[in-house]
């Protein structure tokens, strides 16, 4: 539990010291799912601000997932038959289900943000039913993730998942709705109760209103029909005018700037350095408000509260390293990133299905509020869960070539794994590199140790009646490490990113 108190008393100020791996690793899994030794080493001596400016500048870069052949579909183009077309569904969400997982993997930055968004404005593809909807809806989180947030918040509130997922499709001026508009203050903007009235929902239902021309092909486009919408005066936050939907973006950002920007740069804080951002041992508030200030200064672009948090010695202070519990998704494309074993669309797919499992399951969070993340995460059907699916990856891997955990430890361990003839030497790094905090104690490392040493006779490490034991030339060196991260998977400073 201690890993839990925020004691982190930095300040935003520029984090001057040159990356070690520890604090490059520590960027790398909180601006994405993680880097390989290689991409992490890279990044060892560089200087924060650069490395993370050029982070950025690749997030703010990266092309938007393909758009499949159905992107405009609707019913009609689906086979009569109910089973062929259900099946023809649930091959589309499938495949596009692994396309998206590997941008997760491949854009760093960017993907995080769009995954992190996708919980942030939630809906869930159960409720609307729509693989056309689900990449739209998809396309607008990765477009907007690092953008102008007013914009972005104008944009996902008329995608279609959106309007079906919150009845917005069925806002009727003449009988308003007002789910969309409770919604849109309570989770995406201000926060519960955050200065805002239920008259002031009501009346944003009304000017919202008019988005339901549904077609009646099914799955089609929802278009703003003005004989539906509710054309009389409404008052939103003190603001009296024949509002439509434009308007309420408008207001709200005019008259609710500082709600607003405490809110959502409370949000990123929590899920970017730690999920405390109340107590007292630290100064979270404090850097939330210096967040928020820059939100506001820079007319809510994304980008720039970011860069100001990724480049802080708040962000690189010792307390906010391993202090996360990793998601589903973090513990199984961490281990992937990290380990560059080799993998295809098969063991993508494998992924998906565990990450559901734990339920983390892709496009459809638990409910409106999101998956409420880090000690939902390790309750103890999901610790079982966690350690024995990561177990039949590493087993995977191992089966497939056991050469790429030799290849890997050696990466590691560096030049003295290389030569060493201690396993202790080449076992440390492997172990500090895959748990941020490293382990507890030395009889903790004694037991790692004993674990790579395998059931190895002593004598061969020692250079007595055996050649001299290297990770390099040992028959069982590619064993070892598997054994290494076998024990290491099991153990909670794995969970810890």
């Amino acid at each position: 539990m201690e890993y839990f108190i925020n004691c982190n008393t930095a300040s935003l100020a520029p984090y001057t010291t040159p990356l070690d791996r520890n604090r490059a690793a520590h960027l790398y899994r909180r601006l994405g799912f993680s880097a390989s030794v290689e991409t992490i080493d890279q990044a060892v001596g560089a200087n924060a601000s650069t490395l993370v400016d050029t982070l950025i500048s690749q997030a703010l870069g990266a092309p938007t997932i393909p758009e499949p052949e159905w992107a405009n579909w609707n019913n009609s183009n689906y086979p009569e038959d109910d089973d062929l077309s259900n099946e023809m569904k649930r091959t589309q969400k499938n495949e596009f289900s692994v396309a998206y997982a590997k941008n997760m993997l491949n854009n760093n930055l960017r993907d995080r943000l769009s995954f992190f968004w996708s919980n942030h404005f939630v809906t869930q593809i159960e409720v609307y039913r729509c693989n056309p909807f689900l990449y739209h809806y998809v396309e607008c989180l990765q477009r907007n993730a690092l953008g102008n947030f007013k914009t972005f918040v104008s944009e996902i509130g008329l995608t279609d998942a959106m309007l079906y997922y919150l009845d917005g499709a069925y806002n009727n001026g003449n009988n308003p709705n007002e789910n969309y508009a409770r919604e849109l203050y309570e989770l995406f903007t201000l926060g519960e109760g955050n200065n805002y009235t239920e008259q002031d929902i009501i009346e944003t239902a009304r000017a919202i209103s008019g988005y339901v021309e549904r077609g009646e092909l099914g799955c089609e486009h929802v278009t703003f029909d003005p004989e539906k919408h509710d054309s009389g005066s409404k008052t939103i936050f003190g603001q009296t005018g024949n509002w439509g939907y434009d308007d309420v973006i408008d207001i709200l950002f005019e008259q609710r700037p500082n709600e607003l920007a405490w809110f959502i740069c409370k949000k990123l804080y929590e899920f970017f350095v730690h999920p405390d951002s109340n107590d007292d041992a630290g100064n979270a508030q404090t850097i939330i408000l210096g967040m928020a200030d820059t939100f506001i200064a820079n007319d809510f672009e994304i980008a720039p509260v970011l860069s100001q948090l990724f480049k802080s010695e708040h962000f690189f202070d010792d307390e906010a390293i391993g202090v996360i519990i990793k998601s589903p998704y973090d513990l199984y494309f961490n281990l992937l990133k990290e380990s560059s074993f080799s993998y295809d669309d098969t063991l993508i797919s494998s992924v998906i299905n565990y990450t559901g499992l734990l339920s983390q399951v892709m496009f459809n969070p638990f409910d409106v509020n999101g998956w409420q993340r880090n000690r939902t995460w390790i309750n103890t059907n999901f610790m079982i869960g966690r350690w024995l699916t990561s177990e039949a990856l590493i087993e995977e891997f191992f089966q497939a070539n056991s050469e790429q955990f030799r290849a890997l430890g050696l990466a590691l361990s560096g030049t003295d794994g290389q030569t060493s003839s201690n396993p202790d030497v080449v076992a440390k790094p492997i172990i500090d590199f895959f748990l941020p905090k490293g382990l507890l104690n030395e009889s903790e490392y004694q037991k790692a140790y004993d674990i790579f040493r395998s059931d190895i006779q002593p004598e061969y490490y020692e250079g007595g009646t055996f050649e001299t034991w290297t990770l390099q030339t040992s028959l069982e060196g590619p064993k070892q490490v598997y054994l290494l991260l076998q024990y290491l998977a099991r153990q909670p400073e794995f969970q810890l990113k």
